[in-house]
């Protein structure tokens, strides 16, 4: 019986340490990365209409936050709620903007390119469109390498003539892995925005990524709730190197 009782104890406690843990981590009281401006000077953020009503006055006055990467689309119909609002404030507020287009694996890449034309304006000193290639939210469809790329393609030939621009691939480890390892030349030529909560990625003047997404659980002045945190490749000091289009900030 007292076997029994310290195994029901040592069980209970583990499971109110990872309760704890989960919580910390979902609150952003707990983050598995945390770069210093020393190293990596230029951090934004990215939103969405989960993050609600932003004060973006409030959010461009922190020295961390000095662009925002707004979702403006879904799919071939879908635009998000908030994205009018959002780049024109964020704008004003002097951030460097860019959009970002959720794909989804269910709907043709030209179809998806046309909501973003219809939704996205073409504004000077904006970053090049982003893509958001990734597993989680997607429809159950699972395209071949060959599906995939030639999808992607036409998503990137239909922006051509208004976002001439090589666009930025926002991608996990897992669509990376699955995708784009090994297939780079299928696929256009990109920016790539990678998303690495748990580690900090290899890099080497700004060869391997662009953008790196170091958490989703951050925190920031003139947002409630958890918002997604970023930063440019660490030898990036200003945004024209990288982003030619980007006016100096």
């Amino acid at each position: 019986m007292g076997s029994v009782v310290r195994w029901t104890i040592g069980a209970a406690a583990i499971l109110l340490v990872a309760s704890a843990a989960y919580f910390a981590y979902d609150f952003g009281m707990l983050r598995f990365n945390n770069p210093p401006l020393s190293r990596y000077p230029i951090q934004g953020i990215d939103v969405s209409h989960h993050q609600g009503d932003i004060d973006w006055k409030t959010v461009a006055a922190q020295p961390n936050v000095r662009f925002a990467i707004v979702k403006a689309t879904e799919g071939g119909d879908h635009r998000d709620s908030k994205f009018a609002e959002n780049w024109q404030r964020a704008g004003d507020a002097g951030l460097v903007r860019g959009a970002y287009h959720f794909f989804t694996f269910c709907r043709p890449g030209r179809d998806q390119a046309q909501n973003v034309l219809a939704t996205v304006p073409k504004t000077p000193g904006t970053l090049p469109v982003a893509v958001d290639l990734e597993f989680v939210g997607n429809c159950n469809k699972v395209l071949t390498v060959e599906e995939m790329a030639r999808e992607v393609n036409a998503f990137v030939t239909e922006l051509k003539g208004t976002f001439p621009e090589k666009p930025i691939f926002y991608v996990t480890q897992e669509f990376f892995d699955q995708y784009l390892k090994g297939n780079k030349a299928r696929f256009p030529e990109h920016y790539l925005w990678l998303r690495s909560v748990f580690n900090e990625p290899t890099q080497d003047a700004c060869s391997r990524w662009s953008i790196w997404q170091f958490a989703d659980n951050g925190t920031v002045d003139g947002i409630q709730g958890a918002v997604d945190l970023n930063a440019l490749c660490p030898s990036e000091t200003g945004f024209t190197h990288l982003f030619p289009a980007v006016a100096a900030n």
